[in-house]
């Protein structure tokens, strides 16, 4: 399991827990967490609607993929540490991580 923080668009910060063994999102997670993402697209990098922001432990993540780049890229707020939830799989490098909500929520 890793834990990581989640702050939502509130500002309000929780500690969660998920599974680093299943080959799960980001994004699957928030929804199973029931956070407000609503993964237009199913989590295929295609709507941007999962934005988050890795407020810290963005340098274990890696650089996004050219598509997921192009969708951040056409937000109206795009950070230097934007990532789609959808393409951020869960492992250990999210240990410790800080994730702000930053797409649209319902």
């Amino acid at each position: 399991m890793v834990k990581f923080t989640v702050e939502d668009h509130e500002g309000t910060r929780k500690e969660i827990e998920a599974p680093d063994d299943m080959g799960l999102s980001l994004m699957e997670i928030l929804k199973a967490y029931e956070y407000p993402i609503l993964a237009t697209c199913g989590g295929m990098a295609l709507c941007a609607t999962c934005h988050v922001e890795v407020l810290e432990g963005e340098d274990e993540l890696g650089t996004a993929s050219d598509a997921e780049l192009d969708q951040l890229e056409n937000l109206p707020e795009y950070f230097p540490t934007s990532r789609l939830a959808c393409q951020v799989r869960i492992s250990s490098i999210l240990e410790g991580a800080i994730i702000k909500l930053r797409g649209e929520d319902n």
